[in-house]
């Protein structure tokens, strides 16, 4: 499991290859649909509950999301996990991404439970996905890709989440 900043940091400029913004070079959209498919059976699995997703997002470096309803959680607020089609790369939120600074800080305003993203944690590295936090993915991005239909400054997030 990849954890300190830096190495996450270092992956993101890894993948980043600005000939290929939608998906990597050597996409498998067949492999990518069956790790997403059994990410979302395991949280059904660990949640007890059906958990609604959106999959082969078009236009989108984001593979898809996965949503672990408000009434399987402890804090009853839904969570929300975002793939992208990139390195297996997982994003975890409260409510929707952006909704929170972060699960710490919805953690802290009691809207999310720690066991609950503990669970959902574990599931993802369990399958091999690198967990991203979201406040690092708000970092700007520097990398060589040109993200010119983003109004404002783009970020990471929209680099390996974002729509082109």
């Amino acid at each position: 499991m990849i954890g300190s900043e830096a190495d996450l940091l270092a992956l993101l400029s890894e993948l980043d290859d600005p000939e290929w913004l939608e998906w990597p070079r050597h996409y498998d959209r067949v492999a990518t649909a069956a790790l997403f498919g059994r990410l979302v059976t395991r949280l059904e699995s660990d949640f007890a509950a059906r958990c609604p997703a959106e999959q082969d997002t078009q236009d989108s470096s984001e593979y898809g999301r996965v949503v672990v309803p408000g009434d399987a959680t402890a804090c009853g607020t839904r969570i929300v996990v975002c793939v992208s089609k990139f390195g297996s790369l997982a994003l975890v939120c409260a409510d929707n991404p952006g909704a929170f600074l972060g699960t710490e800080d919805a953690q802290v305003e009691g809207e999310l439970d720690g066991v609950d993203l503990a669970k959902v944690d574990r599931a993802l590295v369990d399958l091999g996905y690198v967990v991203v936090a979201e406040e690092l993915l708000e970092l700007d991005y520097d990398g060589p890709s040109r993200l010119a239909r983003h109004s404002g400054r783009p970020s990471w997030w929209h680099r390996f989440f974002g729509v082109f």
